[in-house]
């Protein structure tokens, strides 16, 4: 497998991968000055033929914008075995569940998420595509996470709360009421400070 993005972030994903017993070919970053990275080396350009691939990037936007402009690659999904998972979980391909990640029953994710570590989502949660979870997050039961959006380190979402698209939750915020579409909240309760159009 190949792991796009040659980032901090991309460290971790191949520890994860070696983990869990699959071969890194190399890296593929658009940074020229990046040689190797690990012990792994670094392409400039996307092998000509079908690869299998996991973006190991953390910014979501680009997460998405490189799967629209890369229709062939095959997406692997990667679960660190120090993770608990319930086995009715639905995952989709191209997310990272990280050491320490718990995930309760009947939550479905999207494909190409992050689910950092430590991070807990608990009972009947939906988290749709491109979203970030970061480390030591916890959602509460029936929450919901709009496309896109990023949930800052250690933000706390109490249950059946909606959170829109594209949405930036800062760290330590607690969620207590719904959040709309392009909202930027902080603090405890958390608070809008700043809204922005979706163009995505």
């Amino acid at each position: 497998m190949y792991l796009y993005g040659a980032s901090g972030h991309g460290k971790v994903v191949a520890e994860i991968a070696e983990e869990t017993g699959c071969k890194i070919e190399a890296y593929i970053d658009e940074n020229p000055l990046k040689e190797r990275v690990l012990s792994y080396p670094v392409l400039n350009e996307v092998p000509p033929h079908e690869i299998d691939v996991l973006i190991s990037i953390g910014n979501n936007k680009t997460r998405k914008r490189i799967v629209k402009e890369n229709e062939l690659f095959n997406y692997v999904t990667l679960i660190h075995p120090k993770s608990v998972i319930s086995k009715r979980v639905k995952i989709g391909e191209g997310t990272i569940a990280m050491p320490g990640v718990t995930v309760n029953a009947a939550v479905k994710i999207g494909k190409h998420c992050i689910i950092n570590t430590n991070a807990s989502i608990d009972h009947d949660c939906i988290i749709e595509d491109f979203v970030h979870i970061s480390p030591n997050v916890a959602l509460a039961g029936n929450v919901y996470v709009g496309e896109g959006s990023h949930i800052g380190i250690g933000a706390s979402v109490i249950q059946g709360i909606e959170i829109g698209k594209w949405c930036t939750i800062g760290a330590g915020a607690v969620i207590i009421s719904d959040v709309p579409d392009g909202a930027t909240v902080v603090g405890n309760p958390g608070k809008v400070i700043k809204s922005r159009s979706l163009k995505i």
